[in-house]
């Protein structure tokens, strides 16, 4: 299975970490298709610059089975990528963390009702536990 994973990179620096340790999870669940390392260094260290950095993302969603999307940073990138991803027909599953302040826009908030849990889903989550909502996730989507 190929897990194409995102979150804010730009503007989401303070969560590198966060996002390390969900691509490391991921792969418990398949091919992670996303930055060879989520670093300090971002998407600015791509050779080719963004150009580069938006075809490779367009051709890693087009071979991804499931979206990961870490959704609590909003970012204009990772709401295009969603776009891309349902346009694309793609499971989606968001996280988001409450306890980070942040309110989660109702765009992807209202999606799971429109679009049905089997496709889009978006679960709360703290640091601590992603690794069950990932468990629980993944069990399910092999189910059907």
């Amino acid at each position: 299975m190929n897990i194409y994973f995102c979150g804010s990179i730009r503007g989401g620096r303070q969560d590198m970490e966060i996002y390390q340790k969900i691509a490391k999870k991921l792969q418990n669940y398949g091919q992670v298709l996303s930055h060879d390392d989520i670093s300090e260094k971002g998407v600015e260290a791509v050779p080719g610059g963004d150009e580069a950095v938006y075809d490779r993302e367009m051709e890693w969603l087009a071979q991804s089975d499931v979206v990961v999307a870490e959704v609590t940073q909003p970012s204009f990138g990772v709401g295009y990528e969603i776009g891309q991803a349902m346009a694309l027909k793609k499971r989606i599953l968001c996280l988001f963390r409450p306890s980070s302040g942040k309110v989660l826009s109702a765009m992807i908030q209202r999606a799971k009702g429109k679009l049905g849990s089997s496709i889009f889903q978006v679960q709360d989550y703290e640091e601590e536990e992603v690794e069950v909502v990932l468990e629980n996730y993944f069990g399910e989507f092999t189910k059907n």
